[in-house]
């Protein structure tokens, strides 16, 4: 009977509760569609910069928690994409909406040399590296006088206000052209962090996911295997600053103004990044919107203490770093096992019984 019982494997990535998931996660993207039809202008402003975090903190996790890429020069690809946007919108004359995708793609395209430099360093010169390059590049676009200089410069008046979309949303909720433009910010918002959380999704997922993994994990083994360790680290980087020139832009067009201290501020675009992963869970998606929940709330709670408030952030960080090495929701998962987005393969088989029918006795 024994040479008859075979067992098939197949490999998954779905757990118990991943349907529980997708119906939670698409409940809380519905009602996030529909905030600003009952939500005052203060509370969508914070949803604003809620999403923005999230998505540059995304990007972030994809280089340091899945690629070993540890970059604390982020703030170059924010800045340079938002300085594009202000450049198409002020000497080009585009609508705003289009120059939010002219910022992104002037991201993508200063992330090719820059990767051809930082790519021949490693570990911690690597990260020196990253920061040198967004210097360079802010010192750089302080010298454009058609655009403020050092001292920055704002959008032409009415131009946020005659972004495409913004007189229909004005004239379907009847509320003034400011809260409509940043209606149409915080429904772009929401619109890119679901893109780039369910493109990161799709990619770990995927053949060239277990390739980032492998390199991430063993460059030496990873290569043994077939395994491009430089193209594949290069295409992480190139999407992360293209994602990360993207939202650099529509931060700017809601802000509409920029100088160049603002748009390449470390802590503002690299630091509250970095600390949200840590604190959130390195390695996960989910640990990133923990970790911007998180940071909204102590942002908020500690905001009048000033110097203190960066000493206090740096302290819990410290400690989470001590006792959560995997963050929040590691801790979490640790304990209950639950995943919103799970990526992990897990190898399962099942018995099967062959027949002799058809086969001869003797």
């Amino acid at each position: 009977m024994a040479d008859n019982v075979s067992t098939s494997w197949s490999v998954s990535t779905r757990t118990r509760g991943s349907l529980v998931s997708i119906l939670l996660i698409l409940a809380v993207v519905a009602f996030a569609s529909a905030t600003p039809l009952f939500a005052p202008r203060a509370v969508i402003q914070d949803l604003f910069s809620i999403l923005t975090m999230l998505v540059l903190a995304q990007c972030w996790n994809l280089l340091a928690g899945y690629a070993g890429l540890v970059s604390v020069g982020q703030q170059a690809f924010v800045g340079f994409g938002a300085y594009a946007m202000f450049g198409g919108v002020s000497l080009l004359g585009m609508d705003p909406m289009a120059a939010i995708v002219l910022g992104g793609l002037a991201a993508l395209a200063l992330s090719i040399p820059t990767a051809f430099f930082v790519f021949r360093l490693q570990g911690a010169y690597f990260a020196i590296g990253t920061w040198v390059i967004a210097e360079i590049v802010r010192l750089s676009l302080a010298q454009w006088k058609a655009l403020g200089g050092g001292t920055g410069t704002s959008l032409p008046a009415g131009a946020a206000r005659d972004m495409v979309g913004v007189r229909f949303v004005a004239d379907l909720l009847g509320v003034r052209g400011p809260q409509a433009t940043d209606i149409v910010c915080y429904w772009l918002a929401l619109l890119l962090a679901m893109l780039t959380i369910g493109s990161i999704y799709k990619l770990l997922r995927s053949k060239q996911g277990l390739g980032l993994a492998a390199v991430r994990d063993n460059r030496e083994a990873a290569r043994s295997v077939g395994v491009d360790p430089l193209w594949t680290k290069s295409f992480v980087y190139l999407v992360a600053a293209l994602a990360t020139g993207l939202t650099g832009a529509l931060i700017y067009v809601q802000k509409a103004r920029i100088s160049p201290d603002a748009a390449f501020s470390v802590p503002d675009w690299t630091a509250y990044v970095i600390f949200i992963v840590v604190i959130g869970g390195i390695g996960t998606i989910e640990g990133p919107i923990v970790g911007v929940i998180v940071f909204y709330i102590l942002q908020n709670l500690l905001a009048d203490y000033g110097s203190w408030y960066l000493l206090i952030l740096g302290l819990i960080g410290i400690l989470i770093m001590l006792f959560a090495p995997r963050g929040l929701w590691g801790l979490f998962t640790d304990r209950t096992g639950i995943q919103l987005f799970p990526v992990r393969r897990i190898l399962a088989g099942r018995p099967k019984i062959k027949t002799n029918e058809g086969v001869p006795d003797g």
